[in-house]
């Protein structure tokens, strides 16, 4: 069964006599037990926070489009990281960390991990196999993400994992929504989604999950999560679960629009180089190529020696794009990146950097307008 059959019908009830197509929303705190016995069993839900039918649905998903054995939701993309890199590590503890690594995970690891006196140490993320030379007898986690957040960088996740066999990996996929690259399969243990962006699709959902290749795993990062009281509330998961049913439809309409239009402002006057890696030019696209099978809608630009003014002109100027954080939604969207740039190790930026997020709008509508507001700013 293709995967754009399985989402279809993944997680919905089994059809009765007029049964609903979707499940009912269930909505508690208070679950009630008719024995007092009862209410200490670990193999029933005791109380709202552990979950309902449309929960155990929608994990299912999850594992579905990773190949996992287990998932834990939690309430943003950001506590879907935490959580993943909590449940790896102990006081005392060494990590690894890609130099491309989302900006708040990052801040996570250098400033509460710190105080664990857990030590997170930066890597290049193009370092492969070079990355033997990083680990210590006390490292507990190589934290990835692949494309790196806003350079684009992608880790050679099976070289990494021959060099790190003991080694707990955790990987940030949200890039390619788990449609085009396979992280768990290329020996990873977690794979992780901030379902805020793809899955939910429209921008009005915080939601994040975290996917584990064994079933081991998935219940260190369960009984992790319980520790930590995270839970998701059964309205989010229910329109997480149903932006599992377009998700395929509407990842590859986005996935189009960003690589056609990262081609072509390859070709416009003010960009120096884009940064995508489904484009041959990109110093990792034969990695991409041999691990994934697509893109996806998000990739950045470097335009040519510019004023801050002139690239803060240039976004200003545009019409469909939304000056807003985030992706994966209906709308395109673009950050000038320059303000958060952190990086100290691989990728160079020698220019203004700018991300674009590609939406639903139509390509050639998007092309005019970068036309128009780069002839008036540059």
């Amino acid at each position: 069964m293709k995967d754009r059959t399985k989402f279809t019908h993944l997680g919905r009830p089994k059809p009765g006599l007029g049964t609903s197509v979707n499940h009912s929303i269930t909505r508690a705190s208070t679950l009630l037990f008719e024995k007092s016995e009862d209410l200490y069993r670990t193999d029933v839900r005791g109380y709202g926070r552990h979950g309902s039918v449309i929960h155990d649905a929608v994990e299912e998903a999850f594992c579905e489009l990773e190949g996992g054995s287990g998932t834990s939701l939690t309430p943003s993309g950001l506590s879907a990281c935490t959580l993943a890199i909590l449940a790896c590590v102990k006081s005392g503890d060494h990590i690894l960390v890609t130099d491309s690594i989302y900006g708040p995970t990052r801040y996570f690891c250098d400033e509460f991990l710190k105080k664990m006196n857990v030590q997170a140490e930066r890597y290049d993320p193009r370092c492969r196999t070079g990355i033997k030379e990083l680990i210590r007898d006390n490292t507990s986690a190589i934290l990835m993400e692949s494309p790196g957040s806003l350079t684009f960088e992608i880790q050679d996740l099976p070289a990494i994992r021959s060099m790190a066999k003991e080694i707990s990996i955790i990987v940030d996929n949200t890039w390619s929504a788990g449609i085009t690259y396979q992280p768990l399969a290329l020996g990873a243990d977690i794979s992780i989604h901030a379902a805020t962006k793809y899955i939910g699709g429209h921008s009005d959902i915080m939601f994040g999950a975290v996917v584990s290749r064994t079933s081991s795993m998935a219940k260190q990062v369960a009984k992790t999560r319980k520790l930590l009281g995270l839970a998701t509330s059964p309205d989010d998961a229910y329109q997480i679960l149903r932006g599992f049913r377009t998700l395929h439809t509407r990842f590859r309409e986005q996935e189009k629009t960003a690589f056609n239009l990262a081609k072509w402002l390859s070709e416009q006057d003010f960009i120096d180089r884009v940064l995508h890696p489904a484009l041959e030019e990109h110093s990792d696209h034969k990695i991409w190529k041999r691990d994934f099978t697509g893109g996806g809608c998000l990739f950045s630009v470097v335009t040519k020696p510019a004023s801050h003014e002139a690239v803060n002109s240039f976004l200003n100027g545009l019409k469909f794009f939304g000056l807003g954080f985030s992706y994966g939604g209906f709308e395109s969207v673009v950050i000038h990146c320059d303000p958060q740039l952190n990086r100290t190790l691989g990728t160079k930026i020698s220019g203004p950097l700018i991300r674009f997020g590609c939406g639903l709008e139509n390509i050639e509508d998007l092309k005019n307008d970068i036309k128009q507001s780069a002839k008036q700013a540059f």
